[in-house]
């Protein structure tokens, strides 16, 4: 497995890799997990030259958010990875992506307002999709992975992705759980034993609130109160950012010719933000 951290070094490796092979690629912000791992696994099998980057990008981070404390563990991402069979790391600093005089934004206007947008403001968007265009001009991959756990951040990407033309196949991949249903995060190392315990009342929530709806015990304008209320009691202790049901395809509020939902939360632990969405069709 190569490890680089310079930008020419990283083109001129895959210039010569893009001759032969397909090349697809992961972006992570690290202290990797299996859901990071899934990604990796999809990757290697649809493409022939995996490249996974590591980057804890400051400029999606608001002024009051944890980009300090945000997890690093660069031993243990790196062995993970060269298990997975990964074969670039991509490594860099903060002023390799982001120089002195640095002044160019990429931002997707309309699918960034509502959930985590509305929230956390939408230059937290800005900040992703600055990031992944700029690692897409370096390693100018055939394919890119990004979990569905971050579902706008997932529908911003390809939005990006089709309105700059970049020539970027987009692949999502299933949220990956623990056992007991909770998402996997990096973030899930922040919590402490009693809120990791009740945290799991998102996935329940969200997926009860889903069956209902199905079973018709809930109407459409129901799912959000439901799933706001079961969290509630089952973590009274929490703090509720947003739970919210959209129209999945548009990421506005559901109409008579809405097809798709999702269903989404962002709900505070402490200092601790966790994010969760579940998919499904209008019945």
């Amino acid at each position: 497995m190569i490890v680089l951290k310079d930008i020419s070094k990283l083109r001129s490796l895959l210039s010569d890799v893009r001759k032969t092979k397909t090349i697809g690629f992961v972006p992570t912000m690290g202290f990797l997990h299996e859901g990071h791992i899934s990604l990796v696994k999809m990757c290697k099998e649809s493409t022939e030259f995996t490249v996974v980057s590591i980057f804890v990008n400051p400029t999606q981070f608001a002024p009051t958010e944890d980009l300090n404390r945000y997890p690093r563990d660069e031993k243990g991402d790196l062995e993970k990875l060269e298990n997975a069979g990964t074969d670039l790391v991509f490594f860099p600093d903060k002023a390799t992506m982001y120089p002195g005089g640095f002044q160019t934004y990429v931002e997707v206007q309309e699918l960034t307002k509502p959930l985590c947008g509305a929230t956390r403001g939408t230059s937290h968007f800005r900040g992703v999709s600055t990031v992944v265009a700029k690692l897409f001009n370096m390693v100018q991959p055939d394919k890119a992975f990004f979990g569905k756990k971050d579902f706008q951040q997932l529908a911003v990407i390809k939005q990006m992705v089709k309105d700059l033309n970049y020539p970027v196949e987009i692949i999502p991949g299933e949220t990956v759980r623990e056992n007991d249903g909770l998402a996997m995060s990096s973030r899930n190392s922040y919590l402490s034993p009693a809120d990791r315990k009740s945290s799991v009342c998102l996935s329940r929530g969200l997926f009860l609130a889903r069956d209902k709806y199905h079973a018709g015990d809930i109407r459409i304008d129901e799912i959000e109160l439901f799933a706001a209320d079961f969290i509630k009691a089952n973590a009274p202790q929490s703090r509720i950012d947003y739970v919210q049901c959209l129209d999945a395809d548009k990421l506005t509020i559901p109409t008579p010719e809405t097809k798709n939902l999702v269903l989404a939360c962002a709900v505070f632990f402490q200092r601790t933000r966790l994010i969760d969405n579940v998919t499904f069709t209008v019945s």
